[in-house]
């Protein structure tokens, strides 16, 4: 099978997000969250054509990669996160770029989010 010319590739964004617990949620946990906040708002179709990805989470900082066209079904869904398992959360985009590289420069190591 060829490899797809980036002409005809989907193009990607990165959203940074800044995540506010009591206690420390898993990866796995959060995921899935996410992805049940964005499939109860948009549904499974929805949430497919968005091509949620979770790249990088460590408890109090994430990258989450989806399509230009659907950030805002995301973002909803984000914003629709209160918690995991009786666990109070919040979860707030801090910015969107457009490499992974860009993210984590202009938003993690700017804000120092260090693991507790």
């Amino acid at each position: 099978m060829k490899i797809l010319p980036p002409t005809l590739r989907e193009k990607k964004r990165y959203l940074a997000l800044e995540i506010i617990s009591e206690t420390r949620a898993s990866r796995n946990q959060f995921l899935k969250e996410l992805q049940y906040s964005i499939a109860s708002l948009v549904g499974d179709v929805g949430l497919s054509e968005s091509g949620l990805q979770l790249l990088y989470f460590d408890g109090r900082f994430a990258i989450v990669r989806c399509v230009p066209k659907k950030i805002w079904v995301v973002r909803a869904g984000i914003a629709a996160i209160t918690g995991i398992n009786k666990i109070r959360i919040a979860a707030r985009v801090v910015g969107i770029g457009g490499t992974v590289r860009s993210v984590t420069e202009k938003y993690k190591d700017k804000k120092n989010y260090t693991s507790q």
